[in-house]
């Protein structure tokens, strides 16, 4: 299986909230002191060509945009000083989340599955190649919507790095050869409407769009 496919055969996605300090504080959330994984379905996933749709009942819809990891051959119970070697490659990822529900189940003491695992939300760039990232921990994200800034920053500014994430997630979870994982966004997230276009991406590497609709 060709890792450029990833999001066709790959069987699990799994995320990191709050991996920005000030991420975390906008929303109002305390700084994690060991990583907040949740988990997204490979149905969610949508790539160039196809849209976004606000879910039903949904009120405010946030994107969220994120450095991804590709796995690239089975990664159980690997130290840090390993994990980096279970990188295949890379993609640029929005975590649309339903902010809405998500508060909603905060204040419920609720799992954020209706605000993170509906289908389309998770628009995916194209496979970048390890060499196209020569370090994963200084890469600068930028997220637009409709051509107005609303996110700009670095993995320099992730709590926990890559190999610590990847070193954490296969205590608990073996990843696959294809999985996906989503480092965290930096601050900045907010909503978007029926008709907004998202664009992101990563200087000199890679951009993405897709447009937002609303399900009928």
């Amino acid at each position: 299986m060709s890792l450029t496919r990833f999001s066709q055969f790959g069987k699990k996605v799994v995320a990191v909230g709050r991996n920005y300090a000030d991420h975390a504080k906008e929303l109002g959330n305390a700084v994690p002191s060991k990583p907040l994984l949740f988990m997204k379905p490979s149905s969610c996933y949508i790539t160039a060509g196809q849209s976004i749709e606000i879910p039903v009942g949904c009120t405010e819809l946030h994107h969220e945009i994120e450095l991804g990891a590709v796995i690239n051959k089975t990664c159980k119970r690997v130290p840090e000083a390993d994990a980096m070697n279970y990188v295949g490659g890379y993609c640029l990822a929005l975590d649309m989340t339903a902010r809405d529900f998500q508060n909603e189940a905060k204040a419920k003491g609720h799992p954020w599955t209706m605000a993170k695992m509906f289908d389309t939300s998770l628009p995916v760039s194209d496979f970048i190649p390890l060499e196209k990232i020569q370090d994963p921990g200084n890469v600068r994200l930028w997220c637009k919507v409709n051509d107005a800034l609303r996110q700009d920053g670095c993995t320099t500014d992730m709590i926990f790095t890559l190999p610590v994430l990847i070193s954490y997630i296969s205590q608990y979870f073996t990843l696959q050869e294809g999985d996906l994982i989503l480092t965290g966004t930096p601050s900045g997230v907010g909503p978007v409407k029926s008709g907004d276009v998202i664009t992101g991406g990563i200087p000199d590497v890679i951009e993405i769009k897709f447009n937002v609709e609303q399900r009928t």
